[in-house]
């Protein structure tokens, strides 16, 4: 119990909103201060130069290098900007203290830290970054430009496209099946801290739940049976994968805003083997279709010739007839007409 407790502590992180001032007042107010430091400078260095034994002036001289050269410099690194969906994961000194949400300029603590898991200096690969051309590294370097991370967590819809998978359905068959994901973050305290990174979580959790749910499916169903499966009951399989991916990203703050299935054939080994079965089920079915309106094609025709008395046929004359008249019909070729002269008797 005290186990089990214990961990639900660790994953109760929830978002909370950082605190943050005007960023461009802190700007404005900051360069006026720093210009004042560094004139305050220039006349403390020339009244020392005039008598070095003032205590005032070497006050001023202190006080205007403290701020003019390093508390004011240093207070520019708390400004923040950010873009719509876009926010800032704060820490300060190992402890959360909140997310900075919202398009704007802010000011927050100088020595807060934003974190982002998934960039590729924090010791765990994310999402994998756009390729780079040479000549734009080529570029990079000769300008001494250095790539600096983006600790930015984005909250927009993003779309995950997994790899296909081999993954056996209900009836043993091997399937070849891919999905998309389309996902965002929705509480950024638990996408950073309650995960290691929540993109290879998700990444891993859409494998997993697609394994779960493509084992209570067939791949294909006849229509008779009424039984659901992945090829005929897409829109039902999604839902349930959507609702199997959530519950297990719950924990990392993410939502899943869809997920569909973009591919789905027999793997390789057995593709042949079900194209001859569906192409058999395919030739039963039209055969029986053929079959019951050739029936009620020669049940109308007899009715007909009875009805307007053409002509009087025994019983077996009427087996004969019905028997010509199905071979007709469910035949695959043309049919040869026959010229008879003579009597029928």
């Amino acid at each position: 119990m005290e186990t089990a407790q214990g961990m639900n502590n660790t994953f109760r992180n929830e978002e909370t909103a950082a605190r943050h001032a005007p960023g461009m007042a802190m700007l404005i107010g900051n360069i006026v201060l720093v210009l004042a430091a560094i004139a305050l400078f220039v006349i403390s260095v020339i009244r020392m130069e005039a008598d070095a034994s003032d205590t005032g002036t070497i006050v001023l001289f202190v006080i205007s290098i403290l701020y003019g050269f390093i508390i004011g410099p240093f207070l520019f690194a708390g400004l923040k900007i950010l873009k719509p969906n876009e926010a800032y994961v704060l820490t300060l000194f190992g402890r959360y203290i909140g997310t900075l949400r919202g398009p704007g300029f802010f000011f927050v603590n100088p020595f807060a830290t934003a974190v982002n898991p998934t960039i590729a200096d924090q010791g765990s690969q994310g999402p994998k970054e756009k390729p780079v051309s040479t000549s734009q590294l080529k570029l990079n370097s000769f300008s001494g430009l250095n790539q600096i991370p983006n600790r930015k967590i984005s909250l927009k819809a993003i779309t995950l496209n997994n790899e296909k998978q081999k993954i056996n359905d209900a009836l043993g068959n091997p399937v070849i099946i891919g999905i998309v994901v389309i996902w965002r973050v929705i509480d950024t305290a638990r996408a950073v801290f309650n995960v290691d990174n929540y993109y290879e979580y998700l990444s891993i959790q859409c494998d997993s739940a697609l394994r779960n749910i493509v084992r209570l499916y067939p791949y294909d169903a006849s229509d008779e049976e009424g039984e659901k499966s992945l090829r005929g009951s897409s829109l039902e399989v999604a839902e349930k994968l959507k609702e199997e991916i959530q519950h297990k990203v719950e924990m990392a703050g993410i939502e899943i805003i869809e997920a569909r299935i973009t591919h789905l054939s027999y793997a390789p080994e057995i593709a042949a083997a079900m194209l001859q079965r569906q192409q058999a089920s395919a030739i039963i079915a039209a055969r029986q279709m053929i079959v019951e309106g050739a029936v009620g094609m020669v049940e109308m025709a007899l009715a007909k010739l009875n009805d307007q008395q053409i002509v009087q046929l025994d019983e077996e004359r009427k087996a004969s007839m019905v028997s010509n008249l199905l071979v007709v019909l469910c035949g695959n070729r043309d049919v040869q007409p026959v010229v008879n002269s003579g009597s029928l008797y």
